[in-house]
């Protein structure tokens, strides 16, 4: 079965998906039991009968990278939000 668990995904990011994507079909585990699934773009067209976007045989990470930025916050808010929330 191909898995990955919810804290390899932490510990290796975007690395470990592609890398499990390539196998196929990806279960995702978190604390011993299923979470989710995740598909390569092509079986998700696939599936849901959609036409492909994008050029084929982009990974994930050239594909969240290519996409527009949408936020509003500026890099000093996340800056000063990330720092209340690491003060435990």
């Amino acid at each position: 079965m191909n898995t990955v668990t919810v804290a390899e995904i932490k510990r290796r990011g975007m690395a470990a998906i592609e890398e499990g994507l390539r196998r196929g079909p990806l279960r995702i585990v978190k604390r011993n039991k299923p979470a989710a699934v995740v598909l390569s773009e092509e079986d998700y067209l696939r599936l849901t009968g959609e036409q492909p976007q994008g050029r084929p045989g982009m990974t994930a990470l050239q594909w969240l990278l290519a996409q527009p930025a949408t936020g509003s916050r500026d890099k000093a808010d996340i800056d000063a939000s990330l720092a209340d929330q690491r003060t435990w």
